[in-house]
């Protein structure tokens, strides 16, 4: 027998309620800057409660609290004596906001002590409390730090003896010179216009130079095409995926430090997709569209152009994530085009996404695309701002000390301009892309479906080239390591210095560069990635010749570069490179 529910009449209210719902959303995202006030009363409950009921956790924390204070007497007492005691504690080494000798001297040795041994009292206090989710600790324990970061003795005049003593160097110019540089780019935020000095790094100018022509356009990308530069070139192209959350000349800066204008040099044909910059009236577009109108429309363009059967693809970041799921539905419909697949610090499992996964959890998605919703999209400001308070203390906190009380602006550098220069990303897609990889993990866990029908990864046969970077807040690299699990192809991993934009921006030549590489042959069993670090080859350099040595080793013989697009038909060329879409805002 049906049950009566089944077939009860909608509401004529649903739509209404469901409107007001979002509208209210939207308003409480616009006001916290998309972070979502009931997590994070969530996340204190569930922290403060269980420590409530921790009294072992509780005499435990006393117990620390007291050893610090006696390593603080401790320490006084042996200062006394001798200037040069050692410290009662070190900051960790990515911490350098008190590395200059000045906090050395009396009392602000005391004071740098006290705020270090604080610091790590608060982690032990929010950490290691039975019954307090995976989640919730971390987002408790990331906000006590960040907490921490503003009231740091760096962040005050009385506090700092570093500032103290620049204003005596400078007889308090630099406050005036500080206090000049905050009305500056208060007044280019309030216009929305870029930082002082992006000026200097002009698209088609100064950066994105390298000579190509836009040989293909539809309503979502242009293809670039790449002029060669030496008299043969391996007859297959490269394809470059870059991310859509960024615009792509990260990988054309400046010529001196271009991957494309390198790969063009090793006698490559190179082919670059640059996204168009969405807006409200992209809404609807979603993850397949990028797929569709992305890689696999620049792919059969890169064919019909140069003839080959056989394409290098290469993704960056959201770029890597999204040839990586097109590179599987092609496997599962038996097209083998792509003959090796270079994956830039781009995450295909997302269970351990680092501290980005803060801001994923049912509520903050809930929050995020209502925000996204009124919109049609999400700007790059929200998108940004999340970042920055991955790293408060390295792009906030050291930035309004150095620049506002310190007086001294940061020269401008074509990395610094392009991270300015941001995009935005359509309602359906990201909200796509957030729910079924980064809080579902769809395409790792075998859920992700192209079409009406499920791909996997599993089906991943040409060799990989994967690069994660040490200091990636972005894409952590034990989280980009995780492709050895999904697939059984080759794979030579690379752990590179630097962060998820430097670390990848990493040319020949550039001073202290250094890597870790191994090949995981196919079909053998995969290593931990802490057993990887341990066993792979350490070198000096950039990772770049590397990729190359491995490129050539899946490429044939040289043969003469194709012609620059086709003469007539779909493939002509449009335009000179860098091309449209690039310069929309």
């Amino acid at each position: 027998m049906t049950s009566s529910l089944s077939h009860v009449d909608p509401d004529p209210m649903d739509g209404i309620a469901q409107m007001l719902d979002r509208a209210a959303a939207a308003l409480m995202a616009q006001a916290t800057s998309g972070l979502s006030p009931v997590t994070m009363t969530q996340a204190f409950l569930d922290w403060s409660a269980h420590l409530a009921i921790s009294p072992g956790k509780q005499l435990q924390l006393a117990l620390k609290a007291g050893r610090k204070v006696g390593r603080i007497a401790d320490y006084v007492n042996r200062k006394a004596g001798d200037d040069e005691a050692a410290p009662a504690i070190t900051p960790l080494p990515q911490d350098r906001r008190f590395a200059d000798p000045a906090w050395t001297k009396q009392p602000f040795d005391l004071i740098s002590q006290a705020f270090l041994l604080n610091q790590q009292w608060w982690h032990a206090a929010t950490t290691g409390i039975g019954g307090v989710s995976r989640h919730h600790e971390d987002m408790v324990n990331f906000t006590a730090r960040q907490l921490l970061d503003v009231f740091a003795p760096t962040n005050f005049l009385v506090t700092n003896p570093v500032l103290q003593r620049r204003i005596v160097e400078t007889g308090g110019q630099c406050l005036l010179d500080g206090a000049s540089h905050w009305w500056e780019d208060a007044q280019r935020l309030t216009r929305g216009e870029p930082p002082l000095g992006s000026e200097q790094f002009a698209v088609g100018e100064t950066v994105a130079v390298t000579p190509g022509k836009v040989v293909y356009r539809n309503e979502l990308i242009e293809l670039i095409q790449y002029a060669p530069t030496t008299d043969t070139v391996h007859p297959e192209p490269i394809l470059i995926v870059p991310a859509w959350i960024m615009k792509f000349y990260i990988l054309d800066l400046s010529p001196e430090n271009s991957l494309v204008r390198w790969l063009v040099g090793q006698g490559h044909t190179v082919f670059m997709i640059s996204w168009h910059n969405p807006g409200s009236e992209d809404r609807d577009l979603d993850m397949d569209d990028y797929r569709r109108l992305g890689p696999v429309a620049a792919l059969d363009a890169v064919q019909a152009i140069t003839g080959s059967d056989k394409v290098h693809g290469l993704g960056y970041c959201l770029g890597g994530t999204l040839l990586a799921i097109t590179a599987a539905a092609m496997a599962r419909d038996e097209d083998d085009r792509l003959a090796t697949l270079t994956l830039l610090a781009a995450q295909t499992e997302f269970s351990e996404p680092g501290e980005l996964g803060l801001f994923i959890d049912e509520a903050q998605l809930n929050l995020l695309e209502n925000m996204m919703w009124s919109r049609g999209y999400l700007d790059s400001g929200q998108m940004g701002g999340a970042f920055q308070i991955l790293r408060s203390n390295d792009l906030i906190w050291s930035r309004i000390l150095s620049t506002y009380l310190m007086g001294e602006r940061e020269p401008m550098s074509d990395l610094m301009a392009w991270n300015a220069d941001g995009t935005r990303m359509p309602f359906a897609m990201h909200s796509q892309y957030l729910r079924q990889l980064f809080l579902d993990d769809d395409l790792a866990e075998g859920h992700f479906k192209v079409g009406s029908r499920t791909i996997t990864l599993s089906a991943l046969r040409q060799p990989l080239f994967v690069v994660g970077t040490e200091r990636d807040h972005v894409a952590p690299w034990r989280s980009v390591h995780k492709i050895h699990w999904l697939t059984s192809a080759e794979i030579r991993f690379v752990l590179t210095s630097g962060g998820h934009n430097a670390g990848i921006v990493s040319e020949p030549g550039h001073a202290h560069r250094h890597f870790q590489v191994s090949t995981r042959p196919l079909d053998d069993p995969a290593l931990d990635p802490d057993d990887w670090l341990e066993q792979a080859e350490a070198r000096d350099g950039s990772w770049w010749i590397e990729w190359g040595r491995w490129l050539g080793e899946h490429s044939s013989q040289r043969v003469p570069p194709p012609a620059m697009g086709q003469a007539e038909g779909a493939y002509r060329p449009l335009c000179d490179a860098p091309g449209h879409y690039v310069m929309e805002r």
